[in-house]
């Protein structure tokens, strides 16, 4: 898929260039991006230039991933990055993806990611095709956490050992979006268990 721009009411989404290299390395130095996310620790320009030249554009190219970053339409500046991982699963009878965000320190608490998040489920469900968005963080990412709910996610439970950071395995959090969660539609019939689990 061709790269593309997602515009909310203050935010453009668009893929990374060249030119975003320092922002993006300045956010990534922040220790809450390095404790909760996949950044690399430390986290220096060369990972910054890998991750907007290589890793992003071929994320699009490929298929199998899909990444943003957020920008201020006041004053351009980088507020966040948000993608979509696991797109292999779009193509598959499960329609799945994963959706993943950071958002630079001086920029939370404004509501800028989930604003960003509404526009890029959307566009997943109605331009993608997706059934079934995923979250998933670390059991604590309370901040995190916080963005899922706010966008619609159900939490669905603590999955142990799930994730590997800093060499070791750590518990996470968990949560579901479907289409029906925001009043749209689904290619394929969904039929929930009608018991108690």
């Amino acid at each position: 898929m061709e790269p593309i721009q997602l515009i909310t009411e203050r935010l453009l989404l668009r893929p990374f260039t060249p030119a975003d290299a320092p922002a993006v390395l300045a956010a990534c130095q922040d220790p809450e991006i390095q404790r909760w996310t996949t950044v690399p620790s430390p986290y220096t320009a060369d990972d910054a230039r890998a991750f907007i030249e290589d890793v992003s554009p071929a994320g699009w190219r490929d298929g199998t991933s899909y990444g943003f970053g957020l920008f201020s339409r006041d004053d351009g500046r980088l507020v966040g990055a948000m993608g979509l991982e696991r797109l292999a699963q779009l193509r598959a009878p499960e329609r799945q993806a994963e959706l993943g965000f950071w958002t630079a320190k001086e920029a939370r608490g404004r509501g800028y990611t989930v604003e960003a998040g509404r526009a890029v489920v959307r566009w997943a469900f109605e331009e993608l095709g997706a059934e079934r968005l995923e979250w998933v963080a670390e059991a604590g990412n309370e901040g995190s956490r916080a963005v899922a709910l706010k966008l619609g996610f159900r939490m669905e439970g603590t999955q142990r050992s799930k994730l590997v950071h800093a060499g070791t395995r750590r518990d996470a959090w968990a949560g579901a979006l479907l289409p029906s969660d925001l009043g749209l539609p689904q290619r394929t019939a969904h039929l929930p268990f009608p018991g108690r689990g």
